[in-house]
């Protein structure tokens, strides 16, 4: 068949509606939709796809034979997550590759809701194996252990299996992911589904793993939906391919979307994007634009790249509470649809995000009901919608418009990544909603049959293939050649054509913390060979011809009592820790959480995430272990407090989370000095490193009391600086100090001859240790630690998350600066600028990431409740904009004003740190990007590290490279310990 001749459909499955489309391949743009028709979407998303398609082929007066590929979005396989439906979710067993004890306190499904825990988790293990981010090896492919999983796994009558090793993404020597698949493979047979986690997502180890288990899970419903889909597609005379869009705009065939329905999960966001951008490519130069999508309940927004593919979002999505990185469209959600109730109150107005939903036709003013909506608001103003008239009074439809107008501004900006005017896209059937001119928008364009824009989308995707490869900084240019190669050869063998393959996306980058090695990704796209699929269409949808009576059965069976509920959340304002008698504060898994939070406020930007802890020790307490806090001034003078931590590079941690790094450096140590510890002490409560002593202090290792102190106060990014060395003489004092890989590789520093050189040599030992290990130095007797250390940390990272979470369950974000204020008082914390990110600049140096975040004063536009408070104060006194350059940290705030004058607000060691304003939760380097609006605080910094020339030559603004002096923000206040308060009879 020529392309003269060649028909495509394509399908767009939402909630409410199933809109289908037939476009003609020999037109292009608006001029290749052929015909278009929207069915409802019932209880069997089949019955809906076989109805839009009938009444298409109809209209259209076009014979089946006619049609070249059918290509469905559909969002069916993620509402069983979603739900907890236990109908259509089945038992995993999951195998992870992971020699030496790595990972093993996150074991799989550790970050799973319980209700999904409870559905899906039929079994778990870890054996030999796992990589390096290098490519070296931890360990082995164990053969024998792998069988005696398999009999495990056939005792259990588990039918869907997932591998995941560490580092297997980049594994291509050793590949054994699939030397345990082959194996496992001879012991249980055909019938059992074998999933490998480096097929399904890319490096992370937990997000991966957890992609891979919702993707054996839904293995056979999405086989049973798969083959109704075929079946719907012989009632109906079709003898073409079927394809299934996925999450990033590409192209799955039938065989592979039955491997891989996690990867269709939601591709409705895309499908809307790229439809947008083929129905106005006319018009389309080579920016990027936005695409606006309204419905009836909410509005996306998405970025449309050059590339003709969305952008995609950052490192992890979550998906029905399941944290995942397979790859996303980057969309800003509203609750703004034609179907948005309005509501009035104190006379302010709002819009959403209540919905009426598909009952529009019955409850809307314009249709005779009686909620006044923002469909009504249009209406009002001259919109031809609805069987009446609608009357408002003109205050309120004045308020009602600017409100839209506003929540369309504030979404747009988020997405944006320069502050330049950049064009618009709309779409979707409440698209008068959106007025024609918006603030930051140069143009707004609405392309034909606009209204199907997704199942254009749907229509027009193509096949797509990644590869990604860690080499040598050195080597980067001809790796990248050959990840380009291997790119396209998976694209090929995938059924694109060869030879109109394009690549959409490159990406070499540096890996924080790791000197001469770096990250590449190559992504590419190409149109569908279908002189690869004609002669197997028909064998295909003659295939498997039960899927019919399985789907319509399953239906019927999806009841409430099918699906599993989550934990009851608690009640933060009234929440209490324990503290008992002996004034030892036992920690809950809600004290865990409040601490992690607040350690990464305390981490300034730096420290790395404390996630990956938070999760181990909540592993601890529900395994029946304890966690225990001690006041410094409860311990004896001649107690010995070892300061420990992990070294090196935090992304290596989101690969090979955990392991007995940490430990292992402890008991060395301990065996290397002849001594036994009394407690342990945290050498920085900033980021994860906070979260450390907690983890190795528990009753299942060494069973002593974490010490509520550190010895920063924050994060640093070097050995020497800790509050024990301002009266050392020399940095010998620290020393010896223990570093240990946790798989056999351990070394003591013992002393050296100058400070540089401690920090210099830890870390090369460091990078033979994988980039990843544990330290300990030199113990502090626990009358040194009430001289030297800054007491009351852990209490304070407490406070500071709680602050924060109580915020959030309230409801109250714009009280999160206030709120961390008020924590750590008036005259020791401030809110010094709240903004928007509009500029990122960031450098790898030495294994450091150095750079600058830029964040600029609101205009009155961009303002919504969150930064009402900010409307009240004097404008000409605040600066327009604020620099933050970081070493890993955030180093200085220095303000510009609209005069010209620029002014220093706050430099280290005080501790400035980035809130994101719509979640509350601290920033990390990592996460800085353009568009996010943020709140700029600055706290005290403990009296050790100003009071004398000493403390500020370690660590303060001259220590970084900084010309300047000195001048204190605040007055430092100690924070209240929990433990004084919540002690009995306190």
């Amino acid at each position: 068949m020529t392309d003269s001749e060649r028909l495509i459909i394509g399908v767009d499955v939402g909630g409410t509606n199933t809109d289908a489309v037939l476009l003609n391949c020999a037109a292009s743009g608006a001029d290749a939709v052929v015909a278009s028709h929207k069915a409802a979407t019932g209880a069997d998303v089949t019955v809906g796809i076989e109805s839009a398609i009938s009444a298409l082929l109809e209209m259209a007066q076009v014979p089946p034979n006619r049609v070249s590929s059918l290509m469905i979005g559909t969002t069916h396989f993620i509402n069983a997550v979603v739900e907890r439906d236990a109908s259509r979710l089945e038992k995993v067993g999951v195998i992870r590759l992971a020699a030496s004890n790595i990972s093993a306190y996150t074991p799989p499904f550790i970050d799973f809701p319980p209700a999904l825990t409870r559905i899906i988790n039929g079994h778990t293990a870890i054996i030999s194996g796992g990589l390096q981010v290098d490519g070296s090896l931890i360990g082995e492919i164990k053969p024998d252990e792998v069988r005696e999983q398999a009999r495990t796994l056939k005792d259990k009558g588990l039918k869907n299996v997932v591998l995941v090793g560490i580092y297997s993404p980049i594994d291509e020597t050793y590949k054994q992911e699939e030397q345990a698949r082959d194996i496992l493979a001879q012991e249980l047979g055909p019938e059992v589904n074998l999933v490998l986690s480096k097929e399904v997502a890319g490096v992370g180890l937990l997000a991966r793993e957890n992609a891979a288990i919702l993707n054996a899970s839904i293995l056979n419903f999405a086989g049973r939906t798969i083959r109704a889909f075929k079946s719907a597609m012989r009632r109906l005379q079709l003898q073409c391919p079927l394809y299934l869009t996925s999450n990033d705009g590409q192209l799955l065939s039938s065989g592979e979307a039955e491997q891989y329905p996690v990867r269709i999960f939601s591709s409705g966001a895309t499908n809307s994007i790229r439809g947008a951008a083929y129905l106005s490519q006319s018009k389309l130069g080579r920016s990027s634009k936005y695409v606006i999508d309204i419905g009836g309940t909410t509005t996306d927004i998405g970025c449309l790249l050059p590339s003709g593919f969305p952008r995609l979002a950052s490192a992890f999505t979550d998906i029905g509470g399941v944290r995942v990185n397979f790859a996303m469209p980057q969309v800003e959600s509203i609750g703004l649809g034609g179907g948005s109730i309005l509501h009035v109150a104190d006379a302010k107005v709002t819009v959403g995000p209540d919905s009426v939903g598909h009952e529009i036709i019955n409850r809307a003013l314009c249709f005779g009901g009686d909620t006044t909506t923002a469909t009504d608001i249009m209406v009002a103003t001259g919109a031809e919608v609805g069987t009446r008239p609608v009357q408002l009074k003109p205050e309120l439809i004045t308020a009602a418009k600017d409100r839209i107008k506003l929540m369309l501004e504030s979404h747009i900006d988020r997405m944006k990544t320069s502050p330049e005017p950049c064009e618009v896209l709309l779409v979707g059937g409440g698209s008068i909603l959106c007025p024609q001119e918006l603030e930051g928008v140069s143009s707004i364009l609405v392309p034909p049959h606009a209204e199907v824009a997704n199942a254009v989308g749907a229509a027009i995707a193509e096949i797509g293939a990644e590869a990604e490869a860690v080499v040598d900084e050195k080597n980067k240019d001809a790796e990248l050649v050959i990840t380009r190669h291997k790119a396209i050869s998976k694209a090929v063998s995938r059924g694109a054509v060869q030879n109109a393959i394009r690549i959409i996306e490159e990406e070499v980058t540096g890996i924080a913390y790791i000197d001469g090695k770096c990250r590449i990704v190559v992504k590419v796209v190409g149109p569908i060979d279908y002189s690869k699929f004609g002669s197997d269409a028909e064998e295909d949808i003659n295939s498997n011809q039960n899927g019919d009576a399985i789907t319509h059965k399953e239906t019927k069976d999806h009841k409430l009592d099918n699906c599993a509920v989550d934990e009851k959340e608690v009640d933060i304002e009234t929440y209490k820790p324990f503290v008992d008698e002996n004034r030892v504060w036992f920690l809950s898994e809600t004290d865990l959480a409040f601490i992690a939070a607040g350690c990464y406020i305390l981490g300034t930007g730096g420290g790395g995430s404390p996630y990956t802890h938070y999760l181990q020790t909540r592993q601890l307490l529900r395994m029946g272990e304890s966690i225990t806090i001690v006041d410094a001034a409860d311990f004896k003078d001649d107690a010995l407090l070892v300061p420990l931590g992990g070294l090196g590079s935090p992304a290596v941690g989101v690969e090979r989370p955990g392991g007995d790094m940490v430990l292992h450096a402890c008991q060395q140590l301990e065996r290397y000095m002849g001594i036994k510890y009394g407690g342990l002490l945290a050498v920085e409560i900033g980021g994860g490193n906070g979260m450390e002593p907690l983890m190795w202090g528990s009753s299942k290792y060494y069973n002593l009391p974490c010490v509520d102190g550190d010895l920063m106060g924050r994060a640093y990014p070097t050995f020497e600086k800790v509050t024990s060395f301002i009266k050392a003489t020399h940095i010998n004092d620290l020393l010896p100090a223990s570093l240990s890989s946790g798989d056999g590789i351990n070394m003591i520093l013992t002393e050296s001859k100058d400070t540089p050189s401690v920090d210099r040599v830890l870390r090369a030992a460091c990078v033979d240790m994988g980039y990843s290990a544990g330290s300990a130095n030199r113990p502090l007797t626990g009358k040194q630690m009430r001289e030297m250390g800054i007491l009351k940390s852990h209490s304070l990272a407490w406070r500071l998350g709680r602050a924060v979470a109580l915020a959030r369950q309230k409801g109250a974000i714009s009280t999160v600066a206030d709120n961390i204020i008020k924590v750590c008082g008036e005259k020791s914390a401030g809110k010094i600028f709240e903004g928007k990110i509009v500029g990122v600049g960031e450098r790898l140096c030495k294994g450091h990431s150095y750079g600058e975040v830029v964040v600029e004063k609101l205009r009155d536009y961009e303002r919504d409740a969150t930064f009402d408070s900010q409307a009240g104060n004097n404008e000409e006194a605040l600066p327009e904009r604020v620099r933050i350059p970081f070493k890993n940290e955030n180093l200085i705030v220095e303000a510009e004003y609209a005069s010209g004058e620029k002014k220093t607000l706050a430099t280290v060691p005080d501790l400035i740190i980035i809130l994101d304003a719509l979640t509350g939760e601290a920033l990390g380097v990592p996460e800085y990007r353009y568009g996010l609006k943020v709140l700029v605080l600055v706290m005290a910094a403990n009296p050790l590290w100003t009071n004398t020339p000493r403390a500020l030559e370690i660590g303060g603004p001259k220590a970084f490279g900084y010309d300047m002096e000195y001048v204190p923000f605040g007055t430092y206040t100690e924070p209240r310990s929990v433990i004084d308060e919540y002690a009995p009879g306190k």
